[in-house]
């Protein structure tokens, strides 16, 4: 029963979230372009809007792109830089743990923001709510990795996660068992991780996809009246 639920969710779900994410992405972009936005409340608590969303923001980008090149980049081109496994991990330790700290200190602003003020709070949608409680889970449990990671400074681990995430991209078969014997937090991380994949088409986190030349591609115009408007006969 074991196998089957690893397998299950590191086998065949990564799948599943990444299929929603791409099509998701391109369904709501091609259908509901004018929800696609960040949803900003700027105008009220703006001193605490611009430190919790700075830090939250810069934070997630290095996180973001340190696993993403840290995953996919093959084993094979550290070596051929003479990377060593356990400077990368430290390296990765040292630049996340920074990053994910900083990250998490934005989003305890923001969800205090968003949920403390009630004009904000009133504003705010289930998912908006959610997805930030989301990625707050997701950046504590990366956080409790750390110290688990101190204890495998031989590189390994990271050599396992790397060997599974790239098997995925590359449709290896059996590439869950590498997972199966790893801490728990890891796996609770792995499919968090995965979830926000999968949630991310249905929340506000499309507008990351967002770049100036695709408002030239949206169909029809927004009306937006000067507040000198009036009206005509």
């Amino acid at each position: 029963m074991g196998d089957y639920i690893n397998t299950l969710l590191f086998g065949y779900y990564p799948y599943i979230c990444l299929a929603v994410f791409f099509l998701g992405s391109l369904i709501r972009f091609d259908r509901e372009q004018f929800t696609w936005r960040s949803g900003s409340s700027q105008l009220l608590r703006r001193k605490q809007l611009r430190w919790g969303s700075n830090l939250f923001h810069i934070g997630v980008i290095i996180v973001f792109f340190g696993h993403l090149f840290g995953l996919l980049v093959p084993v094979a081109v550290y070596d051929f830089f003479g990377i060593g496994h356990t400077f990368k991990q430290i390296m990765a330790m040292t630049v996340g743990g920074i990053a994910g700290v900083a990250a998490l200190v934005g989003a305890t602003m923001l969800i205090h923001r968003r949920l403390g003020d009630p004009r904000i709070r009133r504003t705010s949608s289930f998912g908006d709510i959610a997805v930030l409680l989301l990625l707050y889970a997701q950046l504590v449990l990366g956080l409790l990795t750390i110290p688990i990671s101190a204890g495998h400074l031989d590189g390994q681990m990271m050599v396992t996660f790397m060997t599974w995430a790239q098997g995925i991209w590359t449709f290896q078969p059996g590439v869950a068992d590498l997972v199966a014997g790893v801490h728990w937090i890891f796996k609770l991380h792995l499919f968090l991780g995965l979830t926000v994949f999968l949630v991310f088409p249905f929340t506000r986190l499309v507008h990351i996809w967002s770049v100036p030349v695709w408002y030239f591609g949206r169909r029809g115009y927004q009306i937006v009246r000067t507040r000198n408007h009036r009206r005509t006969a």
